[in-house]
């Protein structure tokens, strides 16, 4: 469990984050969404320790991060996988190579149980036999699944996944949310999700928090937000909705004109 008090953070003269508290719940897809400039990735910055905020605390299993010293910052590190929006794999390496890269670094394994954990996350995101393969070789939810079995290849207890399903066909997004879902519960992480999209909030949203101008202006789950009744994020859901009906139906005509 990931727990915010009271959390603030400025640049300069400018309130970005204006005194927020959540509770991000083990075992379940927790979603942060909001339109741009709403402060939901400084405010995840702040979670994962690349922002540091003037006030409040950020309380993993009740211990406050912003109090930790160095080492308790990198053990804390080791127990966070990350899922980036570009899936962040390093093109001169293979699947296989970038999946061990976090066990290079933060483990000491010999090659043979690198290799070993490697094929084990590999076989949970289903690619078995992309392993030689490079990023330039593979499609875009293929990467996003490399991403994914890079983020749990040291078996964390926090997940971040910042817009997991950009630039992916509805298909592909639909596979990974279920990935993302089964591989949380599964794991029993804390997973917490950037995003804007409407049909994640509704296949994954278990715990979904709605940022506006740098504060949390509502909470609920997948099934609440349907009968929500503040007027910005009905306007939020709606817009953002009507964009992914849009871009699905110029990708099918797109698709007929072939």
């Amino acid at each position: 469990m990931i727990e915010l008090k009271n959390v603030k953070k400025s640049f300069g003269d400018k309130d970005i984050i204006k005194g927020v508290s959540m509770v991000m719940e083990t075992g379940k897809c927790n979603l942060i969404i909001g339109t741009s400039g709403s402060g939901k990735t400084v405010l995840t910055k702040c979670m994962v320790g690349l922002f540091r905020p003037e006030e409040g605390e950020i309380l993993y299993e009740g211990q406050d991060m912003l109090t930790m010293d160095k080492h308790e910052i990198k053990t804390l590190r080791q127990k966070i996988g990350m899922l980036f929006q570009g899936s962040a794999l390093f093109d001169s390496m293979t699947v296989e190579q970038n999946i061990m890269f976090p066990l290079d670094m933060f483990s000491n394994m010999s090659y043979s149980e690198k290799k070993k954990r490697a094929d084990e996350v590999l076989n949970r995101v289903n690619l078995k036999d992309a392993h030689n393969k490079y990023p330039a070789e593979i499609s875009g939810g293929m990467k996003k699944r490399v991403g994914i079995a890079r983020a749990i290849v040291l078996n964390p207890e926090y997940l971040f996944c910042d817009e997991p399903n950009s630039g992916l066909d509805p298909q592909t997004s639909l596979l990974i949310d279920q990935l993302i879902k089964e591989i949380t519960e599964e794991y029993k992480m804390t997973t917490i999700v950037i995003t804007h999209d409407m049909n994640s909030v509704m296949e994954i949203g278990d715990h979904i928090i709605y940022m506006y101008d740098g504060l949390k202006r509502w909470e609920g789950s997948n099934k609440d937000i349907i009968f929500s009744k503040d007027e910005m994020l009905n306007k939020f859901i709606f817009a953002s909705q009507f964009l992914q009906d849009v871009k699905q139906m110029r990708m099918e005509e797109a698709e007929g004109k072939k």
